[in-house]
């Protein structure tokens, strides 16, 4: 099969041919359609698990990806022919989704809807997930306000129509070319980056504070003026581990570093939502397999305003 590999850190993704590999209990082999680009992936080649976990090394990258199952091990509950999608990577034994065929642990999938095509299931779990988890660990609820904190990419529009959709009033920080596009799915106020400092402009607006921040974007030098934006006792999450509970506590904020765990019935949840309109999420670069270090060089490069997917198709 094909698969795009990593030999070790900070190496250039590369096509190469590696075995079919075969599922173990409790797995599933995946014939793959699609696979989602995410930041992390290109995070997992400059080292972000390096220290923390074994990486077998040439590893697969990619998290994301939709297909049909191929063979399932034992006690898997899943069957040939069924349409799934969910998360793939396992640097422990060097497997991802940028390949034609795939192992994920059966709790790390869910069944696909007939109505939802695999590139947009390929889109879907890290950033799907991401954005319920955060916009649901700030407690956030109707009449409130959120700033969405780095709106343009999947995850910061997957969080604007989720909390919208909740009677949340919501601010989006993002660019001139996709604020017209987030208004539309939910932001009752959008924020220009390119026009000055994020807090400078929020606090202008809301010289009383707002509720809650789902922060996807900054660091922990940056985060400072972002938190200080709050209420008392306001809550902000992170996606880059920038959160200091313990500092914010001592001025009467919370906070949280919080990371997507694309559980199964949150996909299912997302999908059917998907599905049914209810929740849009906008590919914005489709390209085969074989570009794939093309697509993880733009999403580092800031250039994402949705979705990235690979589309793969078997030899």
């Amino acid at each position: 099969m094909r698969a795009v590999v990593v030999t070790d850190f900070d190496t250039e993704p590369t096509l190469v041919e590696l075995p079919i590999p075969e599922p173990g209990p409790d797995e599933v082999l995946v014939r793959l359609a699609a696979a989602g680009v995410n930041p992390f992936d290109w995070k997992v080649i400059e080292g972000a698990m390096r220290g923390s976990v074994e990486h077998a090394f040439p590893i697969v990258l990619g998290s994301d990806g939709a297909g049909t199952v191929e063979r399932a091990g034992e006690g898997a509950g899943f069957e040939p022919g069924e349409r799934v999608f969910g998360q793939f990577m396992d640097v422990r034994h060097g497997r991802g989704s940028y390949a034609e065929y795939a192992i994920a642990k059966a709790a790390k999938l869910a069944r696909l809807p007939a109505a939802l095509p695999f590139d947009t299931a390929a889109a879907l779990p890290t950033a799907g997930a991401a954005a319920h988890d955060f916009v649901e660990g700030t407690g956030v609820g109707p009449g409130q306000t959120l700033l969405v904190n780095g709106a343009s990419g999947g995850v910061g529009q997957a969080a604007v129509q989720l909390a919208a959709a909740q009677g949340v009033r919501v601010i989006a920080t993002t660019d001139p070319d996709t604020a017209g596009y987030l208004r539309e799915i939910g932001a009752a106020e959008t924020v220009d980056f390119t026009q000055g400092p994020t807090a400078d402009q929020v606090r202008a607006a809301h010289p009383g504070g707002i509720d809650a921040v789902v922060d996807l974007i900054s660091s922990v030098a940056e985060i400072e003026p972002i938190a200080g934006l709050l209420k008392p006792n306001g809550v902000i999450v992170s996606s880059n581990g920038a959160v200091d509970a313990e500092v914010l506590a001592a001025r009467g904020l919370r906070g949280a570093n919080l990371y997507a765990n694309a559980r199964p019935a949150t996909l299912a949840s997302l999908a059917e939502a998907v599905a049914h309109g209810q929740l849009r999420f906008r590919i914005d670069f489709e390209v085969p397999l074989e570009e794939a270090a093309e697509a993880l060089a733009r999403l580092k490069a800031g250039l994402s305003r949705g979705k990235t997917v690979l589309t793969i198709e078997s030899a």
